[in-house]
């Protein structure tokens, strides 16, 4: 493993050269090196989950699902960010390191990040021409936000609970929340007697 450098500032092209030889994962920020959080069990679940249904779903067809291992390069040679699951149907995406193109960007929310995978990542997400669909998961309830860019190119939310169908226009797949959720323990609040 290569140590972070003194100065954790950087050019992009040293990120790229330097990061793939990182044991962590590092996020770029206009310079900046961001090192990557653990997650839950719960939160890796739900990873799991979205990135093998969309993957059997897609099996047939030239779109491609990564998941949290792979960036996303959200501004060449400012951001680059790693999703929990991305999607990419695009031909151009063939460079090994990274998806330039993605369709589908799905997070699960942590506490920890919940509010930049909101705000900041969101806003440079939205930058992107190819995506179509951001996706946030709650990993605290069974609650699934779905942000779509309509034919104006506005983005309109949507929400889904427990015991509804998921409809991901950017690939045309259709998951039951249900099945993200498989084998998630959600905490129950204690009560009072």
């Amino acid at each position: 493993m290569v140590a972070l450098p003194d100065n954790t500032l950087m050019s992009a092209e040293e990120y790229l050269l330097w990061e793939p030889t990182q044991e962590e994962r590092y996020e770029y920020w206009d310079g900046e090196i961001v090192m990557m959080s653990g997650a839950t069990r719960n939160h890796n679940r739900i990873s799991l989950n979205f990135s093998k249904l969309l993957d059997d779903a897609l099996a047939d067809r030239s779109c491609e699902v990564y998941i949290v291992d792979v960036k996303v390069q959200v501004e060449p040679g400012q951001k680059y960010f790693y999703p929990d699951v991305v999607v990419t149907c695009d031909e151009r995406d063939d460079d090994p390191q990274l998806v330039q193109f993605p369709c589908l960007i799905i997070e699960v929310l942590s506490p920890s990040t919940e509010a930049v995978d909101r705000g900041k990542k969101f806003a440079k997400y939205r930058q992107s021409p190819t995506l179509q669909e951001y996706v946030l998961v709650q990993v605290t309830q069974p609650v699934v936000e779905v942000f779509r860019r309509n034919e104006q190119g506005k983005w309109v939310l949507s929400e889904y609970n427990l015991d509804e169908i998921l409809r991901l226009e950017s690939v045309d797949v259709e998951i039951a929340i249900a099945d993200l959720y498989r084998q998630v323990q959600f905490k129950t609040a204690a009560t009072d007697n």
